[in-house]
């Protein structure tokens, strides 16, 4: 089975393609519409240089985006824009960490939206964690100090070629 690096392109196409091969996130998600920009805040020493942007777009059910995109983007288009270090959305992926639970201790900070608005979808955020992590991935603390540098030139290359 192939890994895939957390916060890389890779990771974000085969999510979205085994969420469209999936009837049942569609069917989870079938009464949300909601563009939502998940802010990964800097931590070079996990060979993330500078804050990056994601982001998950629904229209009922439907998943229409799944992708980087650059925080004017973010600030302009999504609903909401959720903001942690690359370590805590690791905890979350990984479920050792709950979403809600996150937001109300304020280890997720609420860039565009607001907190109520963020509790009314918190219900969708184990689905949405699952759609993420069907696959095998890597985590930046899981790699060798040389693997870390090679993610960390990945990650420059992408967001140079992607504009984001």
């Amino acid at each position: 089975m192939t890994t895939y690096q957390y916060c890389t392109p890779e990771w974000l196409a085969e999510s979205a393609k085994r969420y469209q091969e999936d009837p049942n996130f569609h069917k989870t998600f079938q009464k949300l519409s909601l563009k939502v920009a998940f802010r990964i805040l800097a931590d070079p020493a996990l060979g993330i240089d500078q804050d990056i942007v994601f982001a998950a777009y629904i229209n009922q059910g439907d998943l229409e985006k799944l992708a980087f995109i650059s925080k004017a983007e973010a600030e302009s288009d999504a609903d909401f824009i959720l903001a942690t270090s690359p370590r805590q959305w690791s905890k979350i992926l990984r479920k050792e960490s709950m979403f809600a639970g996150d937001v109300m201790m304020g280890r997720i900070t609420i860039d565009k939206g607001s907190k109520p608005g963020v509790i009314k979808i918190a219900p969708y955020s184990t689905a949405f964690v699952n759609a993420l992590t069907q696959i095998d991935v890597q985590y930046p603390d899981e790699m060798s100090p040389e693997e870390l540098e090679i993610y960390r030139d990945t990650i420059n290359q992408f967001r140079t070629a992607l504009g984001v």
